[in-house]
């Protein structure tokens, strides 16, 4: 009995529960990633806030209390004398619209795909008015506006200006003064030209496939039920394991739930931890950025736009806090069950 009882412990300790820790997890972030809240709901919510987020970067960097980065501030303090915000600029642009319609809609129906609302079509997106946008008149003219507010160059301003002109120091920051202006609006526009050129006219985003689960049940739903099946990995495990451990079968109800307790609790543990410690960190600002970005700007732009971050750790993990909590729960099930028939048996002896 004891040989039996120690197989069946190995079997659970060393194979069964680490199989079932990371089968919750990879079942958890399968389900946060295909899901339409976080490919195409969460995605639109971020557009819907990137133009407000902006003008904070915007608004912010003309006032930043330490001088660190005194090149990026005369640049965005010329660009605010214009009297046009980026709100602004990208509403005349056409760039807001293509947002809220073109990228917005795609992503739309993407979600509708994948929940198996709409038919499996190839879906892309169209980079035409992103690029009219940025080769738009406004943009011409708020460049030159901005050129305009620049002080004049000294000698050393004109040399780097210069070099840029020659196709020198092409990753060098260009300097915050004002050049020759024809000169300054050939470099600008060469260059957002030739940016603009090098982006594809568009980008398909899913292709039209129909095996037969995708059409019937949809994408998100079907991979997220055949996901589901590697809980019978662990399950077959414990169930040999609980077998070979003990006859009874209130003991093997008991070896069952201790088993899957065991795998589901650290799971649910670490997954809410993960989540909770992000929250924690990137709302408090307790991580400063030194580590990631060498410039008070960079820094700036993390700490307007750290509520992306917040999203995606929120949609990445709760399904995996979900997905631990269920197999911790059918656990807390299984050791009900066998208190139960255990307290039977008791009275069906006495």
């Amino acid at each position: 009995m004891f040989i039996r009882k120690f197989i069946g412990a190995f079997l659970i300790l060393f194979i069964a529960i680490p199989i079932l820790f990371g089968v919750t997890w990879v079942v958890g972030l399968v389900k946060a990633s295909v899901s339409p809240g976080f490919l195409t709901e969460l995605p639109r919510e971020i557009i819907d806030k990137i133009p407000a987020s902006v003008d904070e970067i915007f608004q912010a960097a003309q006032n930043q209390p330490r001088p660190a980065d005194p090149v990026i501030r005369a640049w965005f303090q010329a660009a605010a004398k214009t009297g046009i915000t980026p709100h602004e600029l990208m509403e005349k642009t056409g760039l807001l619209g293509w947002m809220r319609g073109e990228l917005s809609g795609s992503l739309r129906q993407i979600g509708e795909v994948l929940r198996g609302e709409s038919p499996i079509r190839s879906i892309s997106i169209d980079l035409r008015p992103l690029k009219n946008a940025l080769l738009h008149p406004e943009m011409d003219k708020y460049l030159e506006g901005t050129l305009a507010n620049l002080p004049l160059c000294d000698a050393e301003g004109l040399k780097a200006w210069q070099a840029r002109a020659a196709g020198f120091d092409s990753q060098l920051d260009l300097p915050p003064c004002r050049p020759d202006l024809v000169l300054a609006k050939d470099i600008l526009l060469s260059e957002r030209t030739r940016a603009v050129r090098n982006m594809d006219d568009s980008v398909q985003v899913l292709e039209d496939i129909r095996p037969f689960p995708f059409d019937r049940f949809g994408i998100t739903r079907t991979v997220i039920l055949t996901s589901y099946l590697l809980f019978l990995i662990p399950a077959i495990i414990i169930l040999l394991s609980v077998l070979i451990a003990t006859p009874s079968p209130a003991g093997r109800l008991r070896w069952a739930g201790i088993s899957i307790l065991a795998g589901g609790v650290p799971a649910l543990v670490l997954a809410f931890g993960i989540k909770k410690f992000t929250f924690w960190a990137l709302g408090s600002g307790y991580f400063s950025w030194h580590t990631t970005w060498t410039t008070d700007f960079g820094r700036l732009v993390m700490d307007k736009l750290r509520w992306i971050p917040l999203q995606i750790t929120d949609r990445l993990f709760s399904p995996v806090v979900g997905v631990a909590a269920v197999v911790a729960v059918v656990g807390v099930v299984l050791l009900a069950l066998s208190a139960s028939a255990r307290s039977k048996t008791g009275v069906v002896k006495s």
